[in-house]
């Protein structure tokens, strides 16, 4: 299993009137750690973009346990627990700075030829760079 770890602080934008996060925002703090897991490995969106290869989010789940709060430090960790095909799969387990959990959540992203419109294989370049042994 490869595993990625972001923290960040809530922001005052990010929550509603009674200072918990909305829940639509944490679509976003679950791309924030795609993009890091991704990073860590040295692939970023750009260069997939330039390469002719999009990744749309084809599904997401969250299960929400308790509230971030504004000024919240929470951590996404985000977890690839098999090998990518045309799929490629993330659980993120998102946490506060005691430590509870927060919330779990999974997604599935496709890869997609630019150009063509059709998935695609994971590319090599990125198969290289994972460890599943």
């Amino acid at each position: 299993m490869m595993i990625n770890e972001i923290s960040f602080r809530v922001r005052y934008g990010e929550t509603d009137q009674m200072g918990v996060v909305y829940h639509g925002n944490y679509a976003q703090f679950l791309e924030m750690g795609r993009v890091e897991w991704l990073r860590s490995l040295g692939v970023s969106y750009r260069d997939m973009e330039e390469n002719g290869i999009m990744l749309p989010v084809i599904s997401l789940s969250v299960k929400y346990l308790k509230p971030a709060l504004y000024d919240d430090i929470i951590t996404v960790k985000t977890m690839l627990k098999k090998k990518p095909s045309v799929r490629i799969e993330f659980e993120y387990l998102i946490t506060n700075e005691t430590g509870d959990i927060i919330a779990e959540a999974n997604t599935i992203l496709a890869f997609i030829d630019i150009n063509r419109k059709r998935p695609i294989k994971c590319p090599e370049y990125i198969l290289d760079k994972l460890d599943f042994t």
